[in-house]
């Protein structure tokens, strides 16, 4: 690659915003009278919207739900999003920026995100853990990887 190509690839985030959130408490008060020994289950996914040649939108959906026995306590949904301005990379380059690089600049905004809000309800403090997006970038690699060698065959 030559030295003016290096110079004109440009990943950079041009805005980070709250593009949705959600905060349920379904079986408040009732919720709070019994001891707290919640199941939580969290999802995490991220989608690219493609703006322009070189802006594009990622979103990154956590939902967040604790049940207490089978009574719901509160169930958490936020989509943190960014434009980022993508020039000079190859499509190969890019699924790796799209999919590992943005979510993981965009998963602590969603965790503070996440935080506030289920201390707003009222419920003992919560923090997501870390994510690993690279793993979870290639589980989704292999799977579309397998999907399209079945449609092949």
């Amino acid at each position: 690659m030559t030295e003016q190509a290096k110079q004109e690839r440009q990943f950079a985030i041009q805005r980070i915003y709250t593009k949705d959130l959600s905060f349920e408490s379904p079986n408040a008060p009732q919720v709070f009278l019994g001891e707290w020994k919640p199941e939580i289950n969290v999802g995490i996914q991220s989608q690219v919207n493609k703006l322009s040649e070189e802006s594009i939108e990622v979103v990154l959906t956590i939902n967040v739900e604790a049940a207490q026995g089978e009574h719901t306590a509160f169930m958490v949904e936020v989509q943190q999003a960014a434009i980022f301005m993508v020039k000079g990379f190859s499509e190969e380059e890019l699924g790796p920026l799209l999919g590992i690089g943005a979510p993981n600049a965009l998963f602590p905004y969603a965790r503070e995100v996440v935080s506030d809000l289920v201390t707003r309800g009222s419920f003992p403090q919560f923090v997501l853990q870390p994510v690993n997006f690279e793993a979870m970038y290639a589980q989704q690699a292999a799977a579309q990887q397998e999907k399209g060698s079945v449609e092949t065959h």
